[in-house]
């Protein structure tokens, strides 16, 4: 049971993260058909090949049903597969997951994968305060009825940053808890940062001092061991292997994958410091016939430095609370015995809303297709990927080799 291997993402595309007060705005329908160029001129392919998308629905400006009808009409195009993905931060991962799916079924020969992530102008009457309102609290589901809005927000749990900084309260109290390591984490890929042209944070290194003399944001995590939002997008193309024969890129060819969705409030989770992506990883490298030790790189969904850490452990790379021993013991900058989020991952290159997953991605296509610039890592065959969302409610896993 699963993917047999044999569709391919072939052609890559995203926006340069900005910062919202500065980035250009576009309608989210500019975004898709920007991005959709970009991404088939460099797979080397036609908008006419085109006959699958998948979409990122939520938040969408124009619309918030119909999203991908819309989107090929705008596009000029027809399709035999559609689809809406909503996993937050495994949003990519899961559109990757879905096309190759499809392409394998024999729904379609090429599928476009976007998320736009710049903001839309808003309309004349346009009101901001709607985004304020339907964020308030830092929540996801505050409407009324929903759970996190009557068992969540009124005791205090509001937002991220709480979610994630008692998971790492909870692993300080099972495993034990070093500050060190963790701020290693954010400094090794600032280091690979330094390599990425597009990096927010390039021409600005980072000490394990300076993670640790940041501002607390939610004890333990410091403000440097959090992503900063940006303005981005992107998209890839996934094909079918004879697509992919066409492509002028090497294919990077999608062989396992899972997906694990298991509560949406962590006030639900059976035990915080266990996440859904052990499920899902290991179904992922079942799938491919492969074991985390096969893996050149890992590019591991990064919205917090715990968030790395849980993943690391839950994907195999390392026993249950040895992160941390892991995470000393090995240089983990492109140049290192192992290469993690060598793109300098959304805490140095930008986290672009779910489009931020999505650069884990694409960093792991320019790996094993050999177009890594200055941060190439040599021989780069198979890539482990993975993608978060909500509170590491939602998580998924990709297995990438090259063709």
């Amino acid at each position: 049971m699963g993917l047999l291997g044999n569709a391919a993402i072939v052609g890559a595309a995203q926006y340069k993260p900005e910062k919202y007060q500065t980035a250009p705005q576009m309608f989210h329908l500019e975004q898709v058909a920007d991005l959709a160029n970009q991404a088939l001129q460099d797979a080397g392919l036609g908008l006419n090949e085109l006959d699958g998308l998948v979409i990122s629905g939520p938040q969408f400006h124009e619309a918030s049903i119909f999203v991908p009808a819309m989107a090929a009409e705008y596009l000029g195009i027809e399709v035999n597969f559609a689809e809406v993905v909503d996993l937050g931060g495994c949003t990519s991962v899961g559109m990757i997951w879905r096309a190759a799916a499809a392409i394998e079924l024999g729904l379609c020969q090429a599928v476009l994968c976007v998320i736009p992530a710049r903001m839309a102008p808003l309309a004349p009457n346009e009101d901001p305060a709607w985004m304020a309102e339907a964020m308030r609290y830092g929540g996801h589901s505050t409407a009324f009825g929903a759970p996190e809005a009557e068992f969540d927000i009124p005791y205090g749990h509001v937002g991220q940053n709480s979610g994630y900084a008692m998971i790492a309260q909870r692993y300080a109290a099972k495993y034990g808890y070093d500050p060190v390591a963790m701020a290693k984490i954010a400094v090794d890929q600032r280091t690979n940062a330094q390599y990425h042209p597009d990096a927010i944070f390039k021409g600005k290194t980072l000490t394990v001092e300076e993670v640790l003399a940041s501002k607390k944001v939610a004890d333990p995590l410091h403000v440097l061991e959090i992503v900063m939002p940006v303005a981005g997008g992107a998209a890839v193309i996934v094909t079918s292997k004879e697509v992919a024969t066409r492509s002028k890129n090497r294919p990077a060819f999608v062989t396992g994958f899972g997906e694990r969705l298991s509560y949406k409030s962590p006030s639900y989770a059976q035990e915080m410091t266990v996440t859904p992506l052990a499920q899902a990883a290991k179904q992922a490298f079942t799938m491919a016939g492969l074991k985390p030790s096969d893996m050149q790189a890992a590019q591991i969904y990064d919205c917090y430095t715990i968030t790395v850490l849980l993943s690391l452990e839950d994907a195999g790379f390392c026993p249950k609370g040895e992160g941390m021993k892991f995470v000393r013991d090995h240089d983990l900058t492109w140049q290192g015995d192992f290469p993690l989020n060598t793109h300098g991952g959304q805490l140095s290159f930008g986290q672009s809303a779910s489009a931020g997953g999505m650069s884990q991605v694409i960093e792991a296509f320019h790996q094993i297709s050999g177009r890594a610039e200055g941060r190439q890592i040599k021989d780069c065959d198979n890539v482990f990927v993975s993608g978060t969302g909500g509170v590491m409610s939602e998580q998924g896993a990709l297995i990438l080799q090259g063709g």
